[in-house]
């Protein structure tokens, strides 16, 4: 392995994945027709990596929605619930529920955009293996002439970050079976050829106490002795190894993986600890969570200076390139300035191989990428020194009464955004290619707008939105009106199953020419007497969800985008926009997987979102929403953002984080998810009743909001009109029980 990567995007080139996922759950294909895609989607990516010249080609990094869920399937971590199922029906129920199941939990990747599946584990869990996906995949290559090394999620990591089925279990109580079904398909690699297998153990870049690095010792020590097996390369990535290195050092596996790129002190790590003697260490040295190009000639030295610290030094990516885009080559609108200076995944295999040449003897030129000076906005960063971290707003029980007028205990909401029909991406595919006027386009998002009002008030929500018609990504669409970022055509990256987004790329200062939202919130006021909400995505969101600077310190760009919310905000309140929603998402996501990390991070991040809302009158209701993350280790930030209501993803989770939240102390209004909007599954009123029920036994009726889990573009209206009319109807049942 003179050069490797560690993962590489399944999407492909024209999203053929996601087009003939969707096709399969609405009927329009069969399961022969999506296997046949997913067969040529590996076939490309294959052979992509062996023209570019990569002496290490991973297999078994595909999935048709997720390689956690792939995982828990292969060594039938599969839940009661789903037992009735068998083949897709069960491993797409496990995704997105059925018909009166529940879906695993979706939660995030560690600190990236990325979206898992949470395995769930109890005592009456039989672990096993139970099916052969990577011994087929690399057969299947090997079958195309290809040589693969299959990749799996190591044993530590899978039992991490499940989930315990029922209180007071432990997840690694389990290890000694799953080493059995790791050992023993260990041994079916090997018997059909495999010469190397991967095992991911992303979970050591976190904080692991004593018990856990005595399983990982336990795990390596019995794999790595196995007497007919591959050999090992035991890979983490997205930070700093810690303990665990020396654990990984002293065990019988032949490669160790370092991520140099998250983890610059696996450097000073590694020489303090000696080496890893004979072993091979891979690399990590080439990002493979941002768009820039490396800089070859400082990465090389890099490599250089661990030349003595292993047996052999091979190149790498620092993790997946799942996290990137595919191909620069497939972008058409970006300014030389910019294309100049990025690499997506397809540029970043060639900047591993070019590396990995220099490295074992080839002395191929190494070129410098040139960066250009960003863009620097001398008013912006004025206005900042002067304004500092804005004036506070008045304590919240001075706020409180002052704010929403009229509306009922209980009230009613959705999250933002209502379903993007054919119509809608029709319309604004027509605008942007100019096939229509811009007169035409604003009168087909108006009639949406006045089309979704009007439902809104017939199913008889309490706090209206106007749907997002205009809008294509709650990033994206801000990113592409703000100065200092720039947004591409086809750099789609996965977010979690078929959701996908192009994440903008910020190159500069960040600010805002004129107002993004208020004529939409303003149309949409003035077609009814309810109050309609704001709708604008924060600042640390803002930066999670794209492909940011390197140049400048993160807070620093944080407060720049919080600056142009801030003006937002004033706009819309001048507008007469009383409720207004600064979405946070992501402030659990960027969260350092480091406890001595952690702290800093999110007092700016604090900061940021305060700055972006301060400068609200007291009357102005400030709404936040949260989703999709374990926010257990966040619950004083959240209550520090100081945000009038709060509305989070409970709805899988059964209200697990109410409790902590309530027992942490935080006293604002709060709209625990009653729907999993992410499950194509209609919740009847029973169930909705059920959750609210709950939340209500937890934090009482009167701070308490009604709402989905999350935004519903992603949906249907099939779905959408009958469970909104179901949410409606629990708290209509809930009020008359608490009156």
């Amino acid at each position: 392995m003179e050069a490797t990567v560690l993962g590489y995007p399944r999407i492909g080139p024209h999203r053929e994945l996601k087009k003939a996922t969707e096709a399969f759950w609405a009927g329009r294909e069969t399961a022969d027709g999506l296997a046949e895609t997913a067969a040529a989607l590996r076939r490309q990516t294959w052979e992509t990596l062996r023209d570019a010249g990569l002496s290490g080609i991973p297999s078994n990094t595909f999935s048709l929605y997720d390689h956690v869920l792939d995982t828990a399937v292969l060594f039938n971590a599969i839940p009661e619930r789903f037992a009735g199922l068998d083949g897709l029906d069960a491993y797409f129920a496990m995704a997105r529920g059925a018909e009166g199941i529940v879906p695993l939990e979706l939660t995030k990747w560690f600190d990236t955009n990325y979206h898992y599946l949470v395995p769930e584990l109890g005592p009456g869990t039989q672990l096993r293996l139970a099916g052969d996906k990577p011994v087929g995949e690399y057969l299947e290559a090997r079958s195309h002439g290809i040589q693969t090394r299959p990749v799996l999620l190591g044993p530590l990591s899978f039992l991490l970050l499940s989930k315990p089925a029922e209180p007071g279990f432990q997840p690694l109580d389990l290890l000694d079976p799953l080493l059995d079904a790791y050992t023993q398909l260990l041994s079916e690699l090997h018997a059909a050829g495999a010469e190397w297998v991967q095992l991911d153990e992303p979970t050591l870049a976190a904080d692991r106490t004593e018990e856990e690095l005595a399983a990982l010792g336990r795990v390596y020590d019995r794999l790595g002795s196995l007497p007919q097996r591959p050999s090992l390369l035991v890979s983490t990535y997205f930070g700093e190894i810690g303990d665990a290195l020396p654990v990984l050092a002293e065990s019988p596996v032949e490669a160790i993986g370092l991520d140099f790129v998250a983890g610059p002190g696996n450097r000073e790590a590694l020489a303090k600890a000696g080496g890893l003697g004979a072993k091979t260490l891979v690399a990590g040295v080439v990002d493979g969570r941002n768009v820039w190009r490396a800089d070859l000639p400082a990465t090389v030295s890099l490599c250089v200076s661990l030349l003595g610290l292993a047996g052999e030094v091979s190149v790498s990516t620092s993790c997946s390139l799942l996290h990137v885009p595919l191909d620069l080559g497939a972008e058409t609108s970006l300014t030389p300035a910019v294309a100049g200076r990025l690499a997506f995944a397809r540029q970043k295999v060639d900047e591993v191989v070019t590396l990995g040449r220099w490295l074992h003897g080839d002395r191929v030129i190494l070129a410098s990428p040139g960066r250009a000076a960003p863009v620097v906005n001398a008013d912006v960063r004025a206005r900042l020194d002067v304004l500092g971290d804005g004036p506070p707003r008045s304590p919240y029980a001075i706020r409180q009464p002052t704010q929403a007028d009229g509306l009922p205990v209980l009230p009613t909401t959705t999250i933002g955004s209502f379903p993007q029909t054919a119509e809608i991406r029709a319309a604004r595919a027509d605008y942007q290619a100019g096939r229509i006027t811009v007169g035409a386009y604003e009168a087909a998002m108006r009639a949406e707008i006045d089309r979704v009002i009007a439902l809104q008030e017939d199913i008889g929500l309490d706090v209206l939105v106007h749907g997002e018609p205009e809008r294509n990504d709650m990033v994206q669409y801000f990113a592409e009106r703000l100065d200092g970022f720039t947004a591409t055509q086809n750099g789609w990256v996965q977010s979690y199953g078929t959701r996908y987004v192009r994440p903008p790329i910020l190159h500069g200062d960040v600010s805002r020419p004129e107002p993004i939202t208020v004529g939409w919130a303003s149309y949409a006021q003035s077609c009814t007497k309810k109050p309609v909400k704001g709708m604008l995505t924060g600042p640390v969101t803002m930066l999670a969800w794209s492909f940011v600077r390197d140049d400048q310190p993160l807070s620093d760009t944080a407060r720049q985008v919080a600056l142009a919310i801030r003006d937002e905000i004033a706009d819309l309140e001048a507008a007469g926009i009383g409720i207004i929603q600064v979405d946070e998402p992501a402030l659990r996501e960027l969260l350092p997987l480091r406890r001595a990390d952690r702290q800093a991070y999110l007092d700016w991040a604090v900061r940021a979102f305060r700055l972006a809302t301060s400068g609200a009158a007291d009357e102005t209701q400030i709404h936040t929403h949260m989703c999709y993350s374990e926010f257990g280790e966040i619950l004083d930030a959240i209550g520090a953002l100081d945000a009038d209501v709060t509305t989070v993803e409970a709805a899988r989770s059964r209200m697990e984080f109410i409790a902590d939240l309530t027992a942490a102390g935080f006293a604002h209004g709060i709209g625990p998810g009653v729907w999993d909007i992410h499950s194509p599954r209609v919740p009847d009123v029973a169930e909705i009743t059920e959750a609210l029920t709950l939340a209500m036994s937890v934090v009482g009726p009167t701070r308490l909001w009604v709402n989905p889990d999350c935004g519903l573009k992603t949906r249907g209206y099939a779905e959408t009109e009958p469970a909104l009319r179901n949410l409606v109807e629990a708290a209509r049942q809930a009020r008359a029980a608490v009156a």
